[in-house]
């Protein structure tokens, strides 16, 4: 696995990439709104060597290892620019052939440049993403800043982001409940989206509901399949990795048979 630092369109992000196969596609991991490359455990390794594809595995600025934010105010569009930012990445690293798996913001984002970048997307796993803003997701963004306040998170979350902790857990706060945000809405883009999707969530999902799920998997262009877990909330390849992994595997066999 390599290791290091690369500049995107001026962004110091940390990046792991493995290209033990030949002529394979790569999957690529992006984190949710506290995650980063360390937290991912050894999911992506795992499916990985499952499918024998490479990977790559990146934070975004601001998270992990990666430089910090230059400020916490984000805008509506704050994904879509950071789609820009995995294209470029993509370009830097030569990969052609991407299969994104994103949870949350990052499933999100692999819609987003699924729909905007096409040429380079094989296939997308959406992990409990978002395409509108609901408000069971006001709701979960809030219980999470009470926790956030009132409990040791914060010191919990510097093992992983240093001293970036407060300045990443404001900018993902302050948009998700701002009035503004209140609007921000990707359904027009998914109609763009041609490569296959599998999306998978928790039923009991506290940041969002199966709506979610169906307006994507009607909106989408491409083959679309669901993966809907009984009893099991935001973070289904924690909760349960051993479905998603057996999952996700068989449907990047199944695509890599087909194209």
């Amino acid at each position: 696995m390599k290791r290091g630092i690369i500049d995107v369109h001026g962004k110091r992000l940390y990046v792991e990439c493995s290209d033990s196969y030949e002529n394979k596609p790569t999957i690529v991991f992006l984190h949710d709104s506290l995650g980063s490359v360390q937290l991912w455990r050894d999911f992506p390794s795992k499916l990985a060597d499952e499918t024998g594809c490479n990977l790559l595995v990146y934070d975004r600025l601001g998270y992990g290892k990666s430089f910090p934010m230059p400020t916490y105010e984000r805008e509506n569009d704050y994904m879509e620019t950071e789609a820009d930012v995995l294209n470029g990445l993509l370009d830097i690293f030569n990969i052609k052939e991407a299969i994104l798996f994103g949870h949350s913001d990052g499933g999100t984002i692999a819609l987003i440049t699924a729909a905007k970048h096409p040429k380079k997307i094989k296939a997308v796993i959406c992990e409990a993403g978002h395409i509108f803003v609901e408000q069971a997701t006001v709701k979960g963004v809030c219980d999470a800043l009470d926790v956030y306040n009132t409990t040791d998170l914060s010191g919990r979350l510097q093992k992983y982001h240093g001293n970036k902790v407060e300045m990443l857990v404001k900018a993902w706060t302050e948009i998700w409940l701002s009035h503004q945000f209140r609007n921000w809405n990707i359904e027009y883009l998914l109609k763009d989206i041609y490569a296959p999707l599998l999306f998978i969530q928790g039923e009991n999902d506290e940041y969002g509901t199966l709506e979610q799920v169906g307006k994507t998997l009607s909106g989408v262009s491409g083959p679309s399949e669901k993966l809907i877990i009984p009893d099991i909330g935001h973070t289904p390849h924690k909760e349960v990795p051993e479905m998603v992994l057996k999952k996700s595997a068989e449907f990047i066999i199944e695509i890599n048979k087909l194209q």
